[in-house]
């Protein structure tokens, strides 16, 4: 049993190396979703790294994009935008009044937009996930029960479990004010300066019993951003206390100073991280052993697996899974994936 903690698109990445012959079979994973990302936009709940990870497992993940489902329409997504030119209603990101970012279903607090001219786009196949979980949410399920049920539907071989059934948002604090982590990344393309990243509401959330229990098994930090992909996730109580307790890799999303993709430099930076592999190990001091490129001559005192850590497709997700197992073995012996 192996557990993974997934955010953005390096963990289902890496999860392209599991199969069969592998030491875990995927039916002896599970994934733990951030949800710090999620938004409520025009009345549905969108879970994009949860999804990323339902729709990879499902196989119909938009492998270009690494979001949405492949070959999905966007007939809805251009009606709303054709609609707001037409009516003068301008663009977006357009957030709810402050009073109705606490109104309403609970688990979309501080994250709620408005469906007018939405700024991110929703593929027809795509929205019918998202109104599908709303209504089941709506319906008295949780989170978890929800996930779980879409799971089955898209014929997921792991388990995949949200980090918590409460609601936690990642605000961003840039030189131009406060937004919530998509609008920084999808609409302003990560150009503000970044001076703190705040987990709102992690302070009344609860990670969750599946979550718990996911942890006392080894587990995986995928080559994920540290801080708005997993740290959501260590910003839960008792999330750190229970990773200090079990064997814990981490695959370095940096060669060196270089990241792979995505905005995790300009974040590490402006929450006082080195946007770099030294920086990345700063942030899990949990960690026992960490994955490393061959380039990335970063030392770190602690165990490291060397390998090409570049990811674009099985082949290579399997080469740096079987450095993931030799870490794990290195670290958790018997307890080990083998």
């Amino acid at each position: 049993m192996v557990t993974f903690l997934a955010g953005g698109t390096g963990t289902p990445k890496l999860l392209d190396g599991l199969g069969p012959d592998g030491p875990v079979a995927p039916s002896d994973v599970t994934v733990v979703g951030n949800t710090g990302d999620d938004v409520e936009l025009g009345g549905h709940l969108v879970c994009p790294d949860v999804d990323t990870v339902l729709f990879h497992g499902g196989d119909v993940l938009d492998r270009d994009r690494w979001w949405g489902i492949a070959g999905d329409t966007t007939e809805t997504h251009d009606e709303l935008h054709r609609l707001a030119d037409a009516a003068g209603l301008g663009d977006g990101p357009r957030y709810l009044p402050d009073d109705a970012q606490v109104a309403g279903r609970e688990i979309a607090r501080w994250r709620r937009f408005s469906g007018v001219a939405e700024f991110m786009e929703i593929g027809d196949r795509d929205r019918a996930v998202h109104l599908t979980r709303t209504s089941l949410l709506d319906e008295g399920r949780s989170l978890t029960e929800v996930t779980r049920t879409l799971a089955e539907a898209f014929g997921l071989d792991v388990d995949l479990v949200p980090m918590s059934d409460d609601p936690v948002a990642t605000i961003v604090h840039t030189v131009e004010g406060e937004m919530h982590f998509q609008e920084y990344w999808v609409s302003r393309r990560a150009e503000p300066q970044v001076e703190e990243v705040e987990f709102r509401g992690a302070d009344d959330a609860e990670p969750t019993a599946e979550v718990l229990d996911a942890l006392t098994d080894p587990v995986v930090v995928g080559p994920s951003n540290p801080v708005t992909s997993i740290g959501p996730v260590l910003a839960l109580s008792g999330v750190e206390a229970a990773l200090a307790e079990t064997p814990v890799v981490v695959v370095s999303p940096f060669v060196g100073r270089e990241v792979f993709s995505g905005p995790a430099a300009q974040l590490m930076e402006g929450v006082g991280l080195d946007p770099s592999t030294a920086g990345v190990a700063d942030a899990y001091p949990f960690a026992d052993a960490f994955v490393l490129d061959t380039a990335d001559g970063t030392e770190l005192g602690r165990p490291v697996v060397r390998t090409d850590t570049r990811i674009d497709g099985p082949g290579d997700a399997g080469r740096v899974l079987d450095a993931v197992w030799e870490a794990l073995d290195r670290v958790a012996g018997p307890e080990g994936p083998r």
